[in-house]
């Protein structure tokens, strides 16, 4: 037998296992419902963890076994995939879809790299600018993946007229580590921007009845995306690989053949920029306008509101053809997958809570934790952190959340409070490939030498346990006053 396949048999046998093993022996000394529970939830998390079969298909396992074994019917596990949330997401990805199509995302990257300069480290600013903001909107994978071929085409423009040595090293391996870095911690900006966002908004939500606003989420983590941008800008490019590398016309004639290439926008992508920013204007205004007009509408209209709008408008003559601006066979390339891992994460949560395990589980470290809340928010975004550079984070904060949430409830604190930092500081992995997937794009450029990135890796995992637990022991307290409960 293959090495390979031996490992794979080896992953796919250690869920049942360990199910078998936890059922058997009942090592908790729960009951029979909890204990089938937590069975199937330790099979589920060794899956993801292992990626012994992909995720979303992991995360359809509820809707077999729940019923099977009598721990929820088919139709109360059901009720979790079609959450609120996941039509958020859902709105979120077709608008997405529609920037990448009509090229919306590269005319948007390559003019902030225009405006920005091109020495070497302008470009890198340049790209920290590019992929933060984009990342907002779109998920973190695709913005690396569109800005990646961008950024080795630059830096082969600069070896040509720059000398082999430091400067050409130093900057090559901080504008592949700053593209992922800065798609990682854009999408902490919006509650769109990344699936442990996401996630996180519909686990509170469905158990606390909190509704997180598009812009009670902004208030806060776009000031520490930027924040923490900056701070990854200065260690990188000014203090652990220093780049000299001064202005280039060379690199300034690319980035305006890229544009020239362009040509001016089409009537598509002004429609689509339109969209985009009547939607986004919307998130962030909803609230005033629910005050001010006889409506009701929430984050999850919204995003449905926009998506409808790009399959109804067209997007002009296309060669002499006309289309609309999305049609349903874009979608295809849609992360459909994404939407079903949050039901699964949402039934797994609710089906521990009902057992009871995870109020047990936060009595435990509640009693463990002490009251210090800020050594705890510490605690839990350190722990965050670096557990995120060996398991999913979204899958992390499906599992995460109701053990915070029952530990908040013990300590009579709002689980918001913990909540949030754990959810941001899932994204923050930087010290190895597999940590993301933006990690593992630059990764393979050859750029970077593994040793180097955990070099770098680490001290950007530092900056973040230390700037999300200040932003969110000190500033979110003021912000949970005004989401609804």
């Amino acid at each position: 037998m293959k090495k390979s396949t031996l490992q794979h048999l080896l992953k796919l046998l250690a869920g049942p296992l360990i199910a078998l093993i936890l059922r058997v022996l009942n090592p908790f000394h729960l009951d029979e419902l909890a204990n089938n529970t937590i069975s199937i939830s330790a099979w589920m998390i060794a899956w993801w963890i292992l990626e012994s079969i992909p995720m979303p298909a992991v995360a359809l396992m509820p809707l077999l076994l729940f019923p099977l074994l009598q721990i929820s019917s088919i139709e109360k596990t059901a009720q979790a995939y079609s959450n609120p949330v996941i039509f958020l997401f859902m709105g979120g990805f077709m608008i997405g879809l529609a920037i990448e199509k009509w090229h919306l995302h590269k005319r948007i990257a390559l003019q902030i790299i225009r405006i920005t300069g091109t020495s070497g480290k302008q470009i890198i600013l340049g790209f920290i600018l590019a992929c933060g903001f984009l990342s907002m909107w779109l998920s973190n994978t695709a913005t690396t993946m569109m800005m990646f071929p961008i950024a080795l085409s630059v830096i082969n423009v600069l070896k040509v007229h720059e000398a082999p040595g430091k400067n050409m090293e130093h900057f090559s391996l901080v504008l592949m580590l700053v593209i992922a870095y800065a798609s990682n911690i854009g999408g902490m900006a919006t509650i769109i921007g990344t699936p442990p966002n996401v996630a996180f908004a519909a686990y509170i939500e469905k158990t606390y009845n909190y509704n997180i606003q598009f812009g009670d989420w902004m208030l806060l983590c776009t000031p520490l995306a930027i924040v923490l941008l900056i701070a990854i800008y200065w260690v990188l490019a000014f203090w652990l690989f220093p780049v000299k590398i001064r202005h280039s016309d060379d690199a300034s004639r690319f980035v305006q053949q890229e544009l020239s290439a362009l040509g001016p926008m089409s009537t598509a992508e002004k429609r689509v920029m339109a969209i985009f920013c009547c939607t986004a204007l919307l998130w962030i205004s909803k609230d005033l306008l629910n005050k001010i007009l006889p409506l009701t509408i929430d984050d999850t209209q919204i995003a449905l509101i926009g998506a409808l709008a790009l399959f109804i408008f067209p997007s002009g003559d296309i060669y002499g053809k006309s289309e609309r601006l999305l049609e349903w066979r874009d979608t295809s390339k849609m992360a459909w997958g994404i939407l079903l891992l949050f039901g699964g994460g949402i039934a797994l949560a609710a089906s521990l809570e009902s057992a009871g395990i995870i109020q047990k589980i936060g009595r435990g470290l509640a009693g463990i934790s002490g009251s210090n809340t800020f050594l705890l928010v510490l605690a839990i975004v350190t722990l965050s952190v670096f557990l995120s550079e060996l398991m999913s984070n979204v899958a992390q904060v499906i599992v995460f959340a109701p053990v915070l949430g029952s530990l908040s409830d013990a300590l009579q604190i709002n689980p918001l409070l913990l909540g949030i930092p754990m959810t941001l500081a899932a994204s923050a992995a930087a010290m190895l490939p597999m940590g993301t997937p933006p990690n593992a794009i630059v990764f393979g450029s050859g750029h970077i030498p593994l040793k180097k990135m955990i070099k770098a890796g680490f001290a950007v995992n530092i900056i973040c346990i230390l700037l999300i637990t200040l932003f969110c022991f000190y500033f979110l307290p003021l912000i949970i006053q005004s989401i609804k409960h």
